[in-house]
């Protein structure tokens, strides 16, 4: 699994710290993981995608 990346900037925050803030992505197939259950819907279709997308939002504080 790789994640795609992005830095997003850096700010001064009213007390002086520099932040700097960074986005990663990555979609993964929950059946490689052994997620298997899932419900048919009345309408068709089902209650859980094979798809899992994982976002992460992080910000870090220079020390």
């Amino acid at each position: 699994m790789a994640l795609r990346g992005s830095f997003r900037g850096e700010n001064t925050d009213p007390w002086g710290n520099v932040r700097a803030g960074f986005s990663a992505s990555t979609t993964i197939n929950r059946h490689d993981y052994g997620l298997s259950w899932n419900k048919a819907l009345e309408t068709g279709g089902f209650v859980v995608g094979d798809d899992v997308t994982i976002r992460l939002e992080i910000q870090g504080i220079r020390q």
